[in-house]
């Protein structure tokens, strides 16, 4: 037998293990895609994709081999991205808002292959996730200018889902008319009170009149159908796109550092999340006694968690009675948060971890 058939055999017999491994593997992304669907958690996570190709590549002494083996692990990689892709499509995701609102936007971004379901409330979102007409909903927690928003602040309170992921959309927002409507045609503007307040000084300037809407994209879908020159939308680019209006004005918002913050909420939630990026939620209410925030909070810090906000919220059903919400760095799954945890819950008469997630993760156009 010549060399050359010496090595086509030893390749026959090194392709039949890999495709063996290769069958193996691929039922391991079975298992991992179930998992991400159920927290859902997005199909591809960078960080973890770049410290398996450095860690993997290491184990290759020669350096010419190296460097093609790097991309076999990229490829590799994509085809398991894929098969997740088929395995999770259809994900059902729900937001609050229709077409174009920024929640809209915000879920298409995290999942692209997903089917979005439009709901007309906050309530009716996180509902449809609690009955299991959908598997994840993606609602907005926060807004630079306008502060939390304390109707999902209190659902995760009192609610059972868990938040897997938290995502920061930059909000831009625009004048839109109709097609061919100068910002000289403009007498009112429409938009959510939010999108007014950040606008107002822009509106006050050319002093506009207003008039609320349930959202942005509402709003916008209202200036289309009445076709009126005079009447303009506040909302997004991509409002502009979906409902086939002109951008009178761009970037009209008073800060160009607006944005919101969205959690992903599922009915299972992350056990661990380890790594130096770990983030978890905090939700307590305190005891009676004197001095039980202030030890609430001196236990967490007192171990090392680095407390990234701190905020109080009325209970509902306890007049002049608190809530306190905590997003912290580390993970509460190790033995140092076990200790935490247990040491905290002696000064709280409720408690619970939220929600376990990577470090928030900006949302960009075209991710």
């Amino acid at each position: 037998m010549s060399k050359l058939d010496e090595a086509r055999v030893k390749i026959n017999e090194i392709d039949r293990e890999m495709a063996r491994l290769f069958s193996l593997r691929m039922k391991a992304v079975e298992t991992v895609a179930e998992y991400k669907k159920e927290r859902g958690l997005p199909i591809l996570d960078k960080d973890r994709e770049q410290a398996l190709i450095g860690k993997n590549s290491s184990l290759i002494d020669d350096p010419a081999i190296r460097s093609h083996y790097i991309r076999f692990l990229e490829e590799e990689l994509a085809v398991s991205r894929r098969y997740q892709e088929s395995l999770i499509k259809g994900i059902k995701v729900a937001y609050a808002g229709i077409r174009g609102a920024f929640a809209n936007i915000a879920a298409k971004k995290i999942f692209p292959d997903g089917r979005l379901i439009s709901f007309p409330d906050f309530e009716k979102a996180y509902d449809a996730v609690l009955k299991g007409d959908c598997d994840c909903c993606v609602l907005p927690i926060e807004n630079s200018y306008a502060g939390e928003v304390t109707g999902v602040m209190d659902m995760m309170f009192s609610g059972s889902l868990h938040v897997s992921g938290v995502y920061t959309l930059k909000v831009a927002q625009h004048l839109l008319g109709v097609k061919g409507a100068l910002l000289s045609d403009i007498k009112k503007v429409i938009s959510h009170p939010q999108a007014l307040a950040q606008c107002l000084d822009f509106i006050r300037k050319n002093g506009f009149k207003t008039m609320e809407a349930t959202n942005t994209a509402l709003a916008a879908r209202s200036v289309r159908d009445d076709g009126d020159k005079t009447i303009a939308a506040i909302a997004s680019l991509e409002t502009a796109r979906l409902y086939g209006l002109d951008v009178v004005a761009s970037d009209i918002n008073k800060s160009a550092q607006n944005s919101t913050r969205f959690a992903v909420f599922t009915r299972v939630d992350n056990p661990s999340v380890a790594g130096s990026d770990a983030h978890f939620m905090l939700m307590f209410s305190v005891k009676n006694e004197a001095g039980a925030l202030a030890k609430a909070i001196n236990v967490i810090s007192g171990y090392g968690f680095n407390m990234k906000a701190l905020r109080s919220r009325p209970m509902k059903e306890l007049p002049w009675q608190y809530y306190f919400y905590v997003e912290a760095e580390g993970d509460d799954t190790g033995e140092n948060g076990r200790r935490m945890l247990e040491e905290l819950s002696s000064h709280c008469d409720r408690l619970k971890v939220v929600g376990r997630y990577r470090r928030e993760i900006l949302l960009k156009d075209g991710d």
